[in-house]
């Protein structure tokens, strides 16, 4: 348990939350607005997606990669201005998710079944796996890996070897080994983690991860094998995902929302970006 505090709220479906320059960045499903927020609350919209805003990522230069859910496409922003980096959905067609953006500026997208939202979403016979995208840092678009039970948050080791994936309805957490050009290779499980489905995660300075473990309602700090180390509980309101940061980088902001499976299906539901204290900083 941790007492956290709420940053802001009254927002809509909150993913993808990332510490960037001393504010958390985020993605609204529901007003499908990139918006930022500083330690003290104060909110700035960065843009519109009209495609849905999901993962975000930053490149060295300072612009934004921004995952553009139903068109298919990663955008990139440079200041105000919004460009196609790449055309994923010429490539794959099913919706997009999430997504980590290298230090080399190449990224990883996870992705969803069609239809990727609506009532057909929930269709039991529905397909249960999609492909993980790997776009270059020129924009060529290819598939990583294939068959993954829903892959969701995506997290980098330090050394840059090892890519750490959420796979949602696998109640895992996958590992790949990453060659010098980013491909991967070698999948196998990293956390088995039980009756929890995994969201969003991020990787902490002890080679832990924070899950987002969205249905039972609780951020869980777990190691390589799957032992629960630590679990701070989100009592009546899904835990989406979460970022370490803050100025120490000792805060783990959480993106929270108070909604059902029917709500989210419908557009419907309030979101907010919490913050609670951690011993150990960002990787």
């Amino acid at each position: 348990m941790a007492e956290g505090t709420v940053v802001i709220d009254g927002l809509g479906f909150l993913e993808a939350p990332r510490w960037h320059d001393g504010e958390l960045w985020f993605s609204d499903f529901f007003s499908r607005k990139v918006s930022s927020v500083d330690e003290g609350g104060k909110l700035t919209e960065r843009t519109y997606i009209a495609g849905q805003p999901s993962g975000l990522g930053f490149l060295a230069d300072g612009s934004v990669l921004i995952v553009a859910t139903h068109e298919g496409h990663l955008v990139r922003l440079d200041g105000t201005t919004k460009t196609v980096a790449a055309d994923i959905g010429a490539t794959y067609r099913g919706g997009l998710n999430d997504m980590l953006v290298d230090p080399a500026g190449r990224a990883y997208v996870s992705t969803f079944p069609a239809p990727a939202i609506g009532k057909g979403a929930a269709d039991p016979d529905a397909p249960r796996t999609a492909p993980l995208i790997f776009v270059d840092e020129k924009g060529n678009v290819e598939i990583a890996a294939d068959d993954l039970q829903i892959a969701n948050g995506i997290s980098l080791t330090p050394d840059g070897k090892t890519l750490i994936v959420a796979e949602t309805l696998g109640n895992q957490l996958l590992a790949f080994d990453v060659a010098s050009d980013g491909r991967i290779s070698n999948k196998r499980t990293w956390a088995d983690l039980g009756e929890r489905k995994p969201d969003g995660i991020c990787l902490d300075a002890d080679g832990h991860v924070w899950v987002g473990s969205i249905f039972t309602s609780e951020f869980v700090l777990v190691e390589e094998g799957g032992r629960v180390i630590r679990v701070i509980e989100t009592p009546g309101r899904w835990a989406t995902a979460c970022a370490l940061g803050g100025s120490d980088g000792k805060t783990l902001y959480g993106v929270t929302a108070y909604v059902t499976i029917e709500d989210f299906l419908d557009g419907r539901g309030k979101g907010a970006v919490e913050a609670f204290p951690v011993d150990t900083p960002a990787a």
